[in-house]
């Protein structure tokens, strides 16, 4: 059977929704792999750099980390106001973006987080987690 490369993430953001349930998640995945950690928070970063075994960078380093750890796609964990900044930042060092929810906090910006992306040729994914669930089908159904 053929191995397949795993997906080098850079997490960016590192408050609670990474630490309790992004970050554990990465450590099980098989087809993925955290690579980089990204944060405004020195403390914060040093302590998880530590616990996930993995370098820690900060927001005005977000570019070299990308590069010096061969980062395949940005998880973007901020606060919702700097989602545009961060995925405009990715696409333009040709990184692919996963993106929390709400993908921003206008139209305006998701539609320019969706320009950079294409005119990067990476793709832009909205983290949601509930995707497949039974009630996610059947609303997708009704609607449709």
């Amino acid at each position: 059977m053929k191995k397949i490369a795993k997906i080098r993430y850079a997490v960016v953001g590192l408050g609670h929704l990474s630490q309790v349930a992004i970050l554990p998640a990465l450590k099980h995945c098989r087809q993925s792999e955290l690579a980089a950690l990204v944060s405004g928070d020195a403390t914060k970063s040093r302590k998880l750099s530590e616990e996930y075994r993995v370098p820690a960078y900060s927001y005005d380093d977000f570019e070299s980390a990308l590069t010096a750890e061969r980062v395949d796609a940005s998880f973007i964990v901020l606060p919702n106001t700097l989602h545009r900044e961060f995925t405009e930042r990715s696409a333009k060092a040709g990184v692919h973006v996963l993106c929390e929810k709400p993908m921003a906090t206008s139209e305006r910006d998701c539609e320019a987080m969706i320009r950079a992306c294409r005119r990067a040729k990476v793709k832009l994914m909205v983290a949601y987690r509930l995707h497949f669930t039974d009630s996610q089908v059947r609303a997708i159904q009704l609607a449709g």
